[in-house]
């Protein structure tokens, strides 16, 4: 499966599937279903509610 991107619809932060967000724990190839219901956009402090899957 193609890996995806996710942009916060607050400040335009991406989240991209590839990367990860190892910062957070969060591990390279790690699919946005998979990130915790809990997780914030590191920019903003969005809930994962406000990003949408965006093609680059």
């Amino acid at each position: 499966m193609e890996p995806k991107t996710w942009m916060c619809l607050i400040c335009g932060w991406l989240y991209e599937e590839v990367k990860g967000y190892p910062e957070e724990g969060i591990p390279a190839g790690t699919p946005w279903e998979q990130v915790p219901d809990s997780w914030l956009c590191p920019e903003c402090g969005a809930g994962k509610q406000d990003f949408e899957m965006v093609q680059i």
